[in-house]
């Protein structure tokens, strides 16, 4: 059994008998009021449909990625949270303050030693004329590890020639890793 409706759609007020769903001096302000509700949904259905639309073409790009490109981006990362880590110790090699611009320099390059790259062990602040104008002044950054930590952490270090092939998953999850990490140096949730 279905009802009959008793009241006008627009104004609320009470039908007459025969009045179907309007009264007639609501069917014009019914009708403007009608299509800019469609309006908004039809707008509010494409937002949305755009947001998927966004959400599916970042999937197809995460998943179309190489591995060094993953690597990269994983480095940055890696960077980050070490220039983070030391903030308040000097250079590692001269050991300076300055008020120059501050590297995440490699005591064992990443090309000598890929195994390294993303091993926080291995990378340390570094002051910007270190890094790149001595190519990362190699017997002062040795000498500075011994200081800060022993010889035997830096023979660990020189030893480790164990070759690591990371899959793409594992070099995401380290990404992620120090992305949590350099969040929870800077006090973010």
């Amino acid at each position: 059994m279905t009802f009959r409706r008793t009241r006008c759609k627009h104004c609320k007020q009470k039908l007459e008998p025969g009045q179907r769903l309007l009264h007639p001096g609501c069917i014009d302000e019914f009708a403007v009021e009608e299509a800019a509700r469609i309006e908004r949904k039809k707008a509010k259905e494409a937002l949305a449909a755009a947001k998927v639309e966004r959400a599916e073409m970042k999937r197809r790009k995460e998943k179309s990625l190489t591995l060094s490109q993953r690597k990269a981006r994983a480095q940055v990362q890696v960077n980050a949270y070490v220039r983070l880590r030391d903030a308040d110790l000097p250079c590692i090699s001269c050991g300076r303050f300055h008020q120059g611009q501050w590297h995440a320099g490699h005591y064992r390059s990443r090309g000598a030693a890929s195994n390294l790259a993303l091993d926080p062990r291995n990378i340390h602040k570094q002051c910007q004329p270190c890094n790149t104008h001595l190519h990362g002044n190699a017997i002062a950054y040795r000498a500075g590890l011994i200081e800060r930590y022993g010889v035997e952490y830096v023979e660990a270090l020189e030893s480790d020639n164990d070759s690591r092939h990371l899959t793409a998953e594992e070099v995401d999850a380290i990404r992620d890793e120090y992305r949590a990490k350099t969040k929870e140096l800077k006090g973010r949730p």
